[in-house]
C-alpha cells in the first residue's frame, strides 16, 4: 500500500486517496463498534433503543455512561465495551494518522539520502 523507502514520494493526489481510504476503514470501525455496543446495550440491559443507542455512542467516544444498569450481565458488558472502546479509539487514531505519518518519515528518509 505504500511506497518503499527507496521509491519517490507518492504524488499529492495518491496520497489524499490514502488519507481518505484510512478516514473510511476508521468510520466503518466505528460503525462496527457502535453496533455491538447498541445490540450489547439493548440486549442485556433494560435500555430502550435509544437510550442503547446513545450510552453506546458516548462510551465509544469516551465521554462515559448515560444511562444506569442494573443487571449483573449489563454490568459486566458495560465494562467489557469500555474497556474494548478504549482499544478502538487508539487503533482508530493510528489508522487515520498511518498515512500522514508514513509520508512525513518517507520524506525524511529521501532527505537524508540526498546527502549521501
Amino acid at each position: 500500500m505504500y511506497e518503499h523507502k527507496r521509491q519517490p514520494l507518492a504524488p499529492p493526489r495518491v496520497f489524499y486517496q490514502r488519507v481518505f481510504f484510512q478516514l473510511l476503514l476508521a468510520c466503518l470501525v466505528l460503525l462496527v463498534c457502535l453496533v455491538i455496543g447498541f445490540a450489547g446495550y439493548y440486549g442485556l440491559t433494560d435500555a430502550t433503543a435509544i437510550d442503547a443507542f446513545h450510552n453506546a455512542s458516548m462510551i465509544l467516544s469516551g465521554m462515559g455512561p448515560v444511562i444506569t444498569i442494573t443487571t449483573s450481565s449489563g454490568k459486566i458488558f458495560s465494562s467489557l465495551y469500555a474497556l474494548f472502546s478504549g482499544i478502538v479509539f487508539i487503533t482508530n487514531i493510528g489508522l487515520i494518522l498511518a498515512p500522514v505519518i508514513h509520508r512525513i518519515f518517507h520524506k525524511l528518509h529521501l532527505e537524508e539520502q540526498e546527502k549521501d
